[in-house]
Formats: structure tokens, C-alpha cells, sequence
């Protein structure tokens, strides 16, 4: 059962210089994925490159320009009388693009 408790996610970085254009690479690639089913996340792309986002390493879902951040907040998109909308645990979050300098994070909050 769930605690009345939140927690944050480890930040995870990936190195922007290791970006390729057709292949996906995880951000979150040495944990086991999320470390809980997150509420929010955030990808911080403080790189020069431009990337596409993936949530299952296969199909493009997001795209995020160099400089930018994109925060996700499921439990906002969810509807009145739905269960609580969150980013199973375990998932992994996947970038591709040109390489390019800097790094892209992944941060998040999921209730513990």
C-alpha cells in the first residue's frame, strides 16, 4: 500500500557526445528503469542537440529541442474518477539524435 510519502528519483545524465541519429540510447540506462511508478517526470536536454524522445525505445513520442526541458505531469492529464495516472516502474526514457556537447538528465517524484 502506498505511503503518504514522495520521493525523488536519482538524477540520471547521459552524455550528449554519445547520441546517435537512428538508434535510441536510455537515459536511465544503468538503473532497472524508474525506481517507482513516477507522477512527474522531467528531461532536461542541456546539450546542443536537438533529440527525440522515447518511452519504450522503438517509436519517437516526444521531441526536445537543445536548451529546453520537458516536464510531464500525469497525474494533471488524468480524469476525474480514473485510477492515478503514472509512468510505470521500471520504464526506461530513450533519446536519439545528433551528437552533439552537454548532457541530458532525466529527474522525477513518484510516491514511495
Amino acid at each position: 500500500m502506498p505511503k503518504d510519502s514522495i520521493k525523488p528519483l536519482l538524477i540520471a545524465s547521459l552524455d550528449a557526445s554519445t547520441l546517435q541519429a537512428v538508434t535510441y540510447t536510455a537515459i536511465n540506462a544503468v538503473a532497472n528503469g524508474l525506481d517507482g511508478p513516477c507522477f512527474m517526470i522531467r528531461i532536461t536536454n542541456a546539450s546542443s542537440s536537438g533529440v527525440l524522445v522515447s518511452y519504450d525505445g522503438i517509436n519517437d513520442h516526444d521531441i526536445l529541442l537543445d536548451g529546453y526541458i520537458l516536464q510531464l505531469d500525469f497525474q494533471t492529464n488524468s480524469r476525474p474518477g480514473n485510477k492515478v495516472a503514472q509512468l510505470a516502474k521500471g520504464t526506461k526514457v530513450y533519446v536519439r539524435g545528433a551528437a552533439g556537447q552537454g548532457n541530458i538528465y532525466l529527474s522525477g517524484w513518484y510516491q514511495e
